[in-house]
């Protein structure tokens, strides 16, 4: 069964490799997501399509939550919205849950925010897929590595150790 979710928090770039490497992940869409409300500025953001038999919603948010600075308010936050963006009433019941679920095993608390996805814009095609395109560069080394080294962790039955470069 297909479903999509967006994930917002960090820069698409990391974001993007994160969710690329998960087993049942068929497509990740690298951008900038809009909701509603006060949030309907453009924000940093992927859309990632999964088969939900593979790969459920709570797994995917509770990586989302691990892998970008889920309980920390900065002055980037229009940019770097913390969010997980719903496509439907059910998908925002589950993320909700999720979230209270997880805060305990966080010392602050969960600052991302349950949306209703209202827009997507695709980033421009020379940044897409970045990490596959400069997985040896210092940004990757830096920001996206770290990332993986955490999957491998915390989700290592969920990850394609194929995909990782």
């Amino acid at each position: 069964m297909m479903a999509s979710v967006g994930f917002g928090g960090g820069c698409h770039w990391c974001t993007e490799a994160v969710f690329q490497v998960l087993k049942g992940v068929e497509k990740v869409e690298q951008g900038w997501i809009a909701s509603e409300g006060d949030n309907t500025g453009f924000s940093e953001a992927v859309i990632v399509h999964f088969n939900a038999t593979v790969i459920d919603l709570e797994s995917l948010t509770a990586i989302h939550l691990y892998t970008h600075s889920c309980t920390s308010e900065h002055p980037m936050r229009k940019k770097y919205r913390s969010a997980v963006y719903t496509f439907s009433d059910r998908q925002a019941e589950i993320v909700a849950q999720t979230l209270e679920q997880l805060q305990a095993e966080f010392d602050k608390p969960i600052i991302t925010q349950v949306l209703p996805f209202a827009a997507f814009r695709e980033n421009s095609l020379q940044y897409q897929q970045y990490y596959l395109k400069n997985a040896g560069n210092q940004f990757c080394e830096a920001y996206i590595h770290p990332k993986f080294r955490l999957l491998m962790q915390r989700f290592s039955a969920l990850v394609d150790e194929n995909s990782i470069i």
